[in-house]
């Protein structure tokens, strides 16, 4: 199998060593560039919308200027993994086994992240604004009305499969993100973010991470789960802070 996985970087930081990984500057545009790691405002790009669009822009780039029958995207901080015991940078995910994981489907997505006492509407609304949601609901009812159903679907449920990561056959990818950029350039021509601060503005990248499960309910897409292994670790004392202030309105939602 012929697999890319871009890894989505806006600092150098260490790199998987499988052939299989292409490191990719995320907004590139605006910071210097980074020896040996293509910007993601080369080629067929959308670069410039980085700020709003986070890891998409290295997506984007990957789908438009690299050949392969599998594409995918990790972090250089959030990578597949098989699981296991020892050193975190042997357990990322090889190429032998993700072949191993496509032979099961076409599609791998990271495990669930789950939000037990929030679906994952609330809980969107109560770190960012309801609004960038209730727009997608409308825009979807606009120009996609199929996918009118999973997304109210998706919307109550307690549990997403995050960070826009995945690794899908190539002809599968080409529908999700013609679907997908199709929808949030909707979105982004009626959501007014003009008063949102510079966290906020990330809202089309957040919006994705939801908007691929709407895409992989709607289509009944067959997938596998791989672990997902954060190579700094989460402060989750401190992501459980934040989330209980926000909840209570005691903290901005830019903190």
């Amino acid at each position: 199998m012929d697999i890319k996985i871009i890894v989505a970087a806006h600092k150098p930081y260490r790199m998987p060593e499988d052939s299989m990984y292409v490191p990719v500057q995320a907004g590139a545009a605006m910071h210097d560039p980074i020896d040996g790691y293509p910007g993601d405002n080369t080629g067929d790009n959308i670069g410039e919308k980085n700020p709003l669009y986070c890891e998409l822009t290295c997506i984007y780039w990957a789908w438009k200027n690299l050949e392969a029958d599998y594409l995918g995207l990790a972090h250089y901080r959030r990578h597949f993994s098989i699981g296991g015991s020892g050193d975190k940078w042997q357990k990322i995910l090889t190429k032998v086994q993700a072949e191993n994981l496509l032979q099961k489907a076409d599609v791998v997505l990271p495990q669930k992240r789950f939000y037990v006492i929030e679906t994952l509407y609330s809980h969107y609304a109560h770190s960012h604004y309801a609004i960038d949601l209730d727009t997608t609901k409308a825009v979807i009812a606009d120009i996609c009305p199929e996918y009118s159903k999973a997304f109210d679907d998706v919307m109550k449920r307690r549990s997403a499969h995050m960070f826009n990561m995945c690794i899908m056959k190539r002809e599968l990818l080409d529908d999700y993100l013609t679907w997908m950029f199709g929808v949030l350039k909707v979105v982004e021509e009626r959501l007014d973010i003009s008063s949102y601060s510079d966290f906020d503005k990330r809202v089309f990248g957040r919006i994705s991470e939801l908007l691929m499960d709407v895409w992989i309910t709607k289509n009944n897409v067959n997938y596998v789960e791989a672990n997902m292994m954060n190579m700094d670790g989460e402060n989750w004392p401190k992501k459980i802070a934040l989330f209980i202030k926000r909840k209570l309105g005691l903290q901005q939602k830019n903190g």
